[in-house]
């Protein structure tokens, strides 16, 4: 079986610069929910899974901050997420998504990402529920999921024999 991949990243001006090992790869699933929309771009962001304890810092890290999401904003379920999005401060750049309740992963941003990728046969797009009609799907074949899919990332890349230990 394959080694686990070395995933290198940036933030788009430069200032942060990391690296982190990656047994799930491949950018597969997209997340339209508001959260990735607003911080991740119009459409959304594509995470991918990491080993939280492998992740290198090689510059930068005095420039990272983490925002920690407002979940069910304006009502009175409102609360604010466990999980962190590190950022860049420079440059606002989204870099990776950590989470205390799963302590072992660490889920990069595919567009922090300046290792090749592999283009995946077919996305899979997630939380359509909250993605507003000017949103267009990607191109191509998709699976479409009103909330999430069936698979984590992890059981995605096992399924389809894309999965390095």
């Amino acid at each position: 079986m394959p080694r686990a991949v070395k995933l290198e990243g940036s933030c788009h001006c430069g200032a942060v610069r990391f690296n982190v090992l990656s047994s799930t790869p491949v950018p597969y699933q997209l997340c339209t929910c508001s959260i990735c929309r607003k911080v991740g771009g119009v459409g959304g962001s594509i995470n991918l899974g990491a080993h939280s304890k492998t992740l290198e810092i090689t510059q930068g890290k005095e420039h990272i901050r983490v925002y920690k999401a407002v979940m069910n904003r304006d009502t009175e379920d409102e609360t604010v997420a466990s999980s962190e999005r590190n950022f860049c401060t420079k440059c606002s750049s989204m870099l990776w998504l950590y989470d205390e309740t799963w302590p072992e992963l660490l889920h990069p941003f595919a567009s922090a990402i300046d290792s090749p990728l592999e283009t995946p046969d077919e996305m899979v797009v997630v939380k359509t529920d909250s993605k507003p009609d000017y949103v267009r799907l990607p191109e191509g074949p998709k699976k479409v999921y009103k909330h999430y899919g069936h698979d984590s990332i992890e059981e995605w890349h096992k399924k389809h024999g894309k999965h390095v230990a």
